[in-house]
Order: C-alpha cells, then sequence, then structure tokens
C-alpha cells in the first residue's frame, strides 16, 4: 500500500515541481487546497480549506507526511493589507494545520513546513547556520511566529522540520523569471551596490532536499534551503547575463528599488542572507547544482 502525503502550496513553483516527483517516488498524493469549506473531494484526491478557520482533525487523519507550502506570495508593494495577508496566510493557517494535525487519530510520522532564510533578516558578511539568532524587520518577525505556529504538532511529537528556503531557481516564475525578460533586453545588472550576498537553491535541489527530509528520521528543526555557495547580487547579475550572452551594464540604484518598492525592496531586494546548508551537508544530501553557473545553464538551457 502507497504512503500517503497530504501537501498544500501546489500551485507554487516548489509545490509544482514537488507534486509529480512525489508520484513517482512512490507517494499517494492528496492536495490541501484552498476553499469554502474543509472537506475531502469525491476522488479523495484533494481536502478543501480555509487556511484562517480551524481544521477538523479527522479531515487530515491518516497520512504517513503532510508538506505544508502555503502562504501569500511576497512579492508586489507592502501595504499594510498585504502585509496582513502575508503574515496571517503563513501563521494562522500554519497554526490551525498544526492543531489538527496535533488532535487527529492517524498522526503523520513527519510535518514538513515552510519558513524562509527571511528569518535571519540583513545580516550583512557574516555566515548564518540554522542555529543564528533571528533578525528584525517584518519577515524576519514573520517567520518566526511562521515556526511558532507548528509547536502543537511539535509538542505532538510529530517530527517537524522548517524549511528555511532561499531564492529558490525555477524556470516557472519567482524571482527568477521576474529577471528573464529585462536581462534578455540587455537591460540588467547589480541591484543596489550588489555587495549583499544571495543564497539561492536550485529547484530540483530543493524538491530533492524535501525528499531527503521526508526519508531522514534524524533531520527535525529548521533547515537551510539553500546551495553550498552563495554569490553576491553583482556576482548574480554577472553570472545571469553571461549564460544568457548579455551584458549586465544596467544597475538598480538603492534609492530607485526603496521608491518603487518601499519596504519589501529593502527587506528582499537589497538585504544581505549569506546562510550555509549546515544540516544538509551534514546528513549526506548530495546536492546537484552547486555552483550557480551550472543552475542556470541547466534551467535555461531550452
Amino acid at each position: 500500500m502507497n504512503s500517503r502525503i497530504l501537501v498544500s502550496g501546489v500551485s507554487g513553483p516548489i509545490g509544482a515541481a514537488l507534486v509529480p516527483s512525489l508520484k513517482t517516488g512512490g507517494w499517494s498524493v492528496v492536495r490541501l487546497v484552498r476553499g469554502p469549506a474543509t472537506g475531502r473531494s469525491a476522488d479523495n484526491a484533494q481536502i478543501a480549506w480555509d487556511p484562517a478557520a480551524p481544521i477538523a482533525p479527522q479531515a487530515v487523519s491518516g497520512f504517513d507526511a503532510v508538506i505544508h507550502l502555503a502562504g501569500e506570495g511576497i512579492f508586489g508593494r507592502w501595504t499594510a493589507a498585504k502585509k496582513r495577508r502575508i503574515r496571517d496566510s503563513r501563521v494562522v493557517g500554519t497554526s490551525n494545520l498544526a492543531q489538527a494535525l496535533a488532535q487527529a487519530e492517524e498522526k503523520p510520522k513527519v510535518f514538513v513546513c515552510g519558513s524562509a532564510i527571511g528569518y535571519y533578516g540583513d545580516r550583512g558578511e557574516e555566515v548564518l547556520s540554522e542555529e543564528s539568532a533571528p533578525g528584525t524587520g517584518f519577515l524576519a518577525q514573520t517567520c518566526q511566529e511562521w515556526e511558532e505556529a507548528t509547536m502543537p504538532a511539535v509538542q505532538a511529537d510529530i517530527r517537524t522540520a522548517h524549511l528555511r528556503t532561499g531564492i529558490v531557481l525555477s524556470p516557472k516564475g519567482g524571482a527568477l523569471g521576474a529577471m528573464i525578460v529585462p536581462f534578455k533586453l540587455g537591460l540588467g545588472g547589480r541591484t543596489g551596490d550588489g555587495r549583499q550576498w544571495m543564497s539561492w537553491i536550485d529547484v530540483q535541489d530543493m524538491v530533492g532536499a524535501i525528499h531527503h527530509i521526508l526519508k531522514n528520521d534524524l533531520i527535525q528543526g529548521p533547515v537551510n534551503m539553500v546551495a553550498p555557495k552563495p554569490v553576491t547580487n553583482a556576482e548574480f547579475a554577472k553570472t545571469l547575463a553571461g549564460v544568457l550572452s548579455r551584458p549586465a551594464v544596467f544597475p538598480t540604484p538603492a534609492l530607485a528599488v526603496k521608491l518603487v518598492f518601499g519596504e519589501m525592496g529593502q527587506e528582499l531586494l537589497l538585504s544581505s542572507q549569506k546562510v550555509e546548508p549546515g544540516k544538509l551537508i551534514s546528513s549526506g544530501y548530495p546536492f546537484r547544482y552547486r555552483e550557480l553557473s551550472t543552475s542556470l545553464q541547466h534551467l535555461l538551457k531550452s
């Protein structure tokens, strides 16, 4: 009998790549999708839920594993309403799911929940490990609350891992998708002074590392989901331009970033996080893409 897994956030770049790989790996996948009420579909392939509302424990009972990736997109100007949606979609949704899993008659063995390297805030040249202290700012505070929201599952002895995810490089949207057009037009370049560190991961390694966490009973708590070799923003721009055979001579001044994007620009585009994937390396995860150039060539070759 196949192992059953419940996955939220299936429409995002990570979820879209993850679900087919889980099916190939022998998992029976059930999607947790936003809907008007909690309940199973006729074919049991999906469960509808409202992240803002409590979930009936019986609706999420009987899964071997749960992967929770759902959350409001963080790109776009951060109005007060946008920030509230970003926070609540993660913190309230995770809390409701964790409480239901903790009360379920048949609890999962493992709960893998999204988080982000935004947890660390803007840290300049500091090398950041899973043991590093949290930073300051809206994203750092949101990530702390997001991880804390899983506590009901942790207290119910469900092995819980927090995916502190860096910039996921995927051909389907996300940060790379936003950069492709200006760089292809020869209008790309560094952002700000270009000295801020960018901790990235190829979507294939993101998916592979989630499989690794599912299989490895010793991995729990925060897991830095980044490649072993972060790069500065200037190096990222130069490498991307090189792969596309374009120049990278049009920098975007920090002032322009702040004027156009406000707080989001400061925290997402200008902040620096030099993160190392300590737990993945120590537990033997074999990265496919350790070098940025290799990842970009693979992603953009078609």
